[in-house]
């Protein structure tokens, strides 16, 4: 079966960038994976590319994980996070607002386990569930139940951060 790779390419980048951007935290390393994803995918050829491409741009993003750890551990570098700077932002209040939120549902998501945190990403990157079990390797059965714990394991953890940040305001 010849894949059409234009067309998957049209109909998946960007969720494939949201996704790895969500594993990586950094917009352009993101697109540079995916860039990656789709040239591997290339030299394979696979059955179901979508599920393919999430497949390995989870095994990407952890590797690039492994690699920044690393890195740090041998640097001793702080990592400051660059703010995006559009010039459509509304104003400092909003962008420091939206600036907080983020980071507090990125706590909640490094909270979680790291099955927990890739069946949530893979879910909100678009993935029907049987695409979301052929990249974990779950059951197609187990998955509305698994997301289903999954997001309500982020809504304890991310409740648990609000009440400790109010607690210390």
């Amino acid at each position: 079966m010849s894949v059409d790779w234009a067309e998957v390419y049209r109909s998946t980048f960007e969720e494939l960038v949201r996704f790895l951007q969500r594993k990586v935290w950094d917009a352009e390393r993101a697109r540079d994976l995916a860039q990656e994803v789709f040239v591997r995918a290339l030299r394979h050829q696979p059955e179901r590319p979508r599920a393919w491409l999430f497949h390995v741009a989870t095994n990407l993003a952890r590797d690039e994980a492994r690699t920044v750890l690393r890195r740090k551990r041998h640097l001793a570098l702080l990592r400051n996070e660059r703010e995006q700077d559009d010039d459509g932002v509304p104003g400092p209040e909003r962008a420091v607002a939206a600036q907080e939120q983020w980071r507090q549902v990125r706590q909640a998501l490094d909270a979680l386990t790291e099955r927990d945190r890739e069946i949530l990403l893979l879910w909100d990157a678009g993935l029907d569930y049987r695409e979301i079990a052929e990249v974990t390797d779950l059951a197609p059965g187990a998955i509305g139940t698994t997301l289903a714990r999954a997001r309500r394991r982020l809504v304890e953890v991310h409740g648990e951060m609000e009440r400790e940040h109010a607690a210390r305001n």
